[in-house]
């Protein structure tokens, strides 16, 4: 007799009939390696086809992974830790600087310490001040009825293209020199209120002013957060 590796029931067929465990699992090679990286890319339900359906509808896309569909794309939490990752890769690559991101580094403290951190590592960055935007995208929506946590996978799908963005305008200046990156933030600000403005209400104009406003106070509330924790470790020191 056969029996399940994952959950030890007896097999009678090609997988177990409780949890879909194969009976027996194949060798990792190069086909195995190679059907990996497919899958990852595929148009399908891949990195690409999630670009894409992003980039053209933001907000019902997200929409119908939440409440109908979370097998066509790249889970959200995966898809900003790419979508970061290609953005460090180039900008280590191209030795783009992040010049939409201004701070006073002259003053010696821990706030300063934790912006250049952020300034380095900002994909890390973007899913921290997702809590706060979620946050206010969750006050000011609220009549929507969507919870916390659903509202931060929107703003991971939606960072996510952002990510994306400031990569294609940061390869832009690396390769040309000109400073293009500042753009690309604009770009990131007006794609994350037309998506999370989408994701509402599509035909209501309150529904971007309200997503502008929520972004904005998540980046003013994420900066003032900075702030003090850097105040209280400075005092403590």
């Amino acid at each position: 007799m056969n029996f399940c590796l994952n959950c030890n029931t007896e097999i009678t067929q090609n997988y177990c009939q409780i949890c879909g465990n194969p009976k027996s699992l194949k060798r990792i090679d190069g086909k195995y390696i190679t059907t990996e990286i497919s899958s990852v890319l595929n148009f399908d339900k891949g990195i690409f086809y999630t670009i894409k359906e992003l980039i053209i509808k933001p907000g019902s896309t997200v929409r119908k992974f939440i409440l109908e569909d979370r097998n066509r794309l790249v889970k959200p939490i995966i898809f900003i830790i790419i979508s970061s990752l290609i953005y460090s890769v180039l900008r280590q690559f191209l030795k783009f600087e992040d010049d939409y991101i201004y701070f006073d580094d002259s003053i010696k403290s821990t706030s300063s310490s934790i912006f250049i951190w952020i300034t380095n590592n900002y994909g890390y960055g973007n899913l921290i001040m997702g809590l706060f935007i979620a946050l206010w995208v969750k006050i000011l929506f609220r009549k929507y009825g969507y919870n916390y946590y659903e509202i931060l996978i929107l703003l991971c799908f939606i960072m996510g293209i952002g990510m994306i963005i400031l990569a294609a305008f940061g390869t832009i200046e690396g390769l040309t020199e000109l400073k293009t990156l500042q753009y690309g933030g604009l770009l990131f600000i007006i794609y994350s209120t037309w998506g999370i403005g989408q994701f509402f209400n599509s035909k209501k104009v309150s529904s971007y002013i309200k997503a502008f406003v929520s972004y904005l106070l998540g980046m003013i509330t994420f900066t003032i957060g900075i702030l003090i924790i850097g105040k209280i470790i400075d005092l403590m020191i």
